[in-house]
C-alpha cells in the first residue's frame, strides 16, 4: 500500500482521485408512486356508535392499512403500538414495534426495501451517500456499540441548527476512529430536526477496500475545502476532527490534550458558506486502545502513518482488537456565528487564527470540565 497521504483540510486544490465521484442515479429512481389503495370504509352495526342510524358507514371508525386508528367522533384514536404519549414508536426510519401490527410492518418493510435494492430503485448523491442504506442498515450495525457497549451519553444536541449547513469541529483519539462514527450516530439518532451528519475524512479511508464503500454509502468525503464547502452550502451538517492523526495516533500518556489544529482551514471554510462552528468535545474514546508504543517501521512497511501497540494488541492476536467498553460523552457546544463577517474576512489569516483558538480553547475546557464531571472511566 502507498504511503498514506494526509490532503490538508485547508486546501483549496480540487479534489481527485479519491474525492472525484459523479453523480449516480439508480434506474427508475425518483419515479412517483401511486398512493397506497384507499381501505373502504365498513359497515357499522346500529348502536355501536352513539348516534350512528343503522347500516351507514361511520367516519373515522376505520382502520387503515397502517394499523392506525382514526378518529371516534372527532376524537383521535392511537394506532396499535402507540399511545397518546408516544412510546413504542421506533427510532427514525424504523416502523413502531410493540403492537400486533408492528412486526407485520416491520417485515413489509424490510421486504420493500430489499426489493428496491435489487431492482436498483434507489439514488446515491454525488459524493456517493446512501441514506436509505444508512437509515435502515449502516446506523443499525453501528447503533448497539453506541447504546449497549459505549453507552453514549449526549448532550447539547439543540444546539447543532434545526436547517441550514452547520460545521461540527470535535476533537480526535482513540487509535481507530470509533468517535466519528458514534459522533454520527448521535446526531443521527437524537436531532429534532432528523439531521444527517456527513463526515470529512483522511484519504486513506478511500484506499482501504470495503471500507472505501462503506464510507462513502455513509456520507463521508474526502477532508479538502471543494467538498466541504459544497456540502456546507447545500445546507448539510459536515463533521471535522482537525487534530486528524496527530490526535487519533498520539500515546496514552497526551491523552485528552488537543493537538495542533491546522492553520485554520475549517475556519476559512465555515466563512466562505457563511455557517456556524458547533465545537464538539467526545470523551471516553481515548481509553478504548490505550496507545503505549509506536512501531514506527511497520508503519511505514504498511503504509499507515502509525502502529499502534496496546497492553492487548498485537499481543493477544485478534482478541486484541477489541475496544475497552469505556463510557462515553458527547458534548455539543455553543455554536461560533460566521455570517456577521465580510466575505474577504476567509482571507484574514489573523482572524482565522483567533477563530481557530476559540474554537480550540472551547473543546479543550469542556473536556476537562467533563473529565472532572465522570464519576469512572467505564461507569
Amino acid at each position: 500500500m502507498a504511503d498514506a497521504k494526509v490532503i490538508p483540510f485547508d486546501d483549496d486544490r480540487s479534489r481527485t482521485g479519491a474525492s472525484q465521484r459523479p453523480v449516480r442515479r439508480r434506474p427508475g429512481a425518483g419515479r412517483r408512486r401511486p398512493p397506497a389503495e384507499a381501505v373502504p370504509m365498513r359497515e357499522v352495526p346500529a348502536g355501536a356508535v352513539p348516534g350512528q342510524s343503522e347500516g351507514k358507514p361511520t367516519v373515522g371508525a376505520v382502520t387503515g392499512a397502517a394499523g392506525t386508528t382514526g378518529s371516534v367522533n372527532g376524537t383521535a384514536a392511537p394506532g396499535p403500538g402507540t399511545t397518546a404519549a408516544g412510546p413504542g414508536t421506533g427510532r427514525k426510519g424504523e416502523a413502531p414495534v410493540g403492537g400486533p401490527g408492528g412486526w407485520d410492518r416491520r417485515i413489509a418493510g424490510g421486504l420493500a426495501f430489499l426489493r428496491r435494492r435489487l431492482t436498483g430503485d434507489y439514488e446515491v448523491d454525488e459524493f456517493g451517500y446512501d441514506k436509505e442504506l444508512t437509515d435502515q442498515v449502516l446506523m443499525s450495525l453501528v447503533r448497539p456499540l453506541y447504546e449497549k457497549y459505549f453507552r453514549v451519553e449526549v448532550k447539547g444536541i439543540e444546539n447543532i441548527p434545526s436547517h441550514g449547513g452547520a460545521l461540527v469541529v470535535a476533537n480526535h483519539s482513540g487509535t481507530l476512529p470509533l468517535d466519528g462514527l458514534m459522533m454520527q450516530v448521535a446526531v443521527h439518532d437524537n436531532h429534532p430536526a432528523d439531521r444527517h451528519l456527513r463526515l470529512l475524512a483522511a484519504d486513506l479511508v478511500f484506499m482501504l477496500p470495503v471500507i472505501n464503500e462503506l464510507a462513502r454509502k455513509a456520507g463521508h468525503t474526502l477532508a479538502c475545502t471543494e467538498d466541504a464547502e459544497r456540502l456546507l452550502r447545500q445546507g448539510e451538517v459536515v463533521g471535522v476532527m482537525p487534530e486528524g492523526f496527530k490526535g487519533i495516533g498520539k500515546p496514552f500518556s497526551d491523552r485528552y490534550k488537543l493537538q495542533r489544529f491546522g492553520r485554520g482551514g475549517f475556519v476559512s471554510t465555515a466563512l466562505r458558506a457563511g455557517v456556524p462552528i458547533v465545537p464538539c468535545s467526545i470523551v471516553g474514546a481515548e481509553e478504548i486502545y490505550p496507545m503505549i508504543g509506536n512501531a514506527k517501521t511497520l508503519a511505514r512497511l504498511l503504509g499507515f502513518p502509525y502502529f499502534p501497540l496496546t497492553p492487548t494488541f498485537p499481543w493477544l492476536g485478534p482478541l486484541g482488537a477489541v475496544p475497552l467498553p469505556t463510557k462515553w460523552t458527547i458534548q455539543f457546544g455553543e455554536p461560533i456565528a460566521t455570517d456577521g463577517y465580510p466575505p474577504e474576512a476567509a482571507e484574514d489569516p489573523m482572524l482565522m487564527f483567533n477563530l481557530t483558538d476559540q474554537v480550540r480553547e472551547q473543546i479543550q475546557h469542556t473536556l476537562y470540565k467533563l473529565l472532572v464531571q465522570r464519576r469512572s472511566v467505564f461507569f
